[in-house]
């Protein structure tokens, strides 16, 4: 899985690093997104048959039926909500620490303990990551060892795909594919505050592992960007 060492039917290979390109949203007042950073998604990891899949949001039926459908396995782990009910567990423990011992627990170290249990997968496994936008809903202190964890997890030419919002968004959203060049954002119950807007050079060293990176800027400025290992 490469940009430069696939050929697309009507397009020359797109280079790699950040390059800007269209994504819209269908109305303003539609959840129906385009999505250029899927179609590239799904063209990347296309040429592996019985491919696997993870997908880091809910199990949406149509999701995994689209996926199984085109011969994928998929797997599915909701990693932002299974991370808040940790955190809201560390933390009763953490004040009755605190009051016993008189040591503080640091987020670094917290997500040590979090990745104990979960992303609990083989390495080299999958092909393919969906990580939606949930990277913006973590503490930046505990991003890099979600990486770091979903990078040893992927296949050498496996794909990630991220969403990244240039500020602070307004509602909480997740997400479902209808098919292959378009997701819907589902309004949810807010889980969890937005944490971080990620600036360029950021995104770079967060994802220094990965071999080659590719952005779609949409008209709502949320950036769909594709990691490659």
């Amino acid at each position: 899985m490469n940009w430069m060492a696939k050929t697309r039917p009507n397009a020359a290979a797109a280079t790699a690093r950040l390059n800007p390109g269209p994504s819209t949203l269908q109305g303003s007042t539609s959840n129906v997104r385009i999505s250029n950073g899927l179609k590239e998604f799904l063209w990347l990891i296309s040429d592996v048959p019985h491919g696997r899949v993870l997908d880091l949001g809910p199990v949406w039926q149509s999701t995994v039926a689209f996926f199984v459908e085109k011969g994928y396995r998929i797997s599915t782990e909701d990693l932002l909500r299974t991370w808040k009910d940790f955190q809201t567990d560390e933390e009763e423990r953490q004040r009755a620490a605190i009051s016993v011992e008189g040591e503080k627990v640091t987020q670094a170290m917290l997500a040590e303990k979090f990745l104990e249990k979960a992303l609990q997968y083989p390495s080299e496994h999958f092909h393919g990551v969906l990580a939606w936008d949930l990277l913006d809903y973590f503490d930046p202190q505990v991003v890099p060892f979600l990486l770091e964890r979903l990078f040893t997890s992927l296949y050498p030419g496996g794909v990630v795909l991220t969403l990244f919002h240039s500020r602070a968004a307004e509602r909480y959203h997740r997400y479902r594919i209808v098919d292959s060049q378009t997701i819907e954002l589902v309004p949810s119950p807010t889980i969890a505050v937005h944490a971080h807007v990620f600036q360029n050079r950021e995104l770079m060293d967060l994802f220094g592992k990965f071999r080659s990176s590719k952005t779609f800027v949409g008209r709502d400025q949320v950036r769909e960007s594709l990691f490659l290992k």
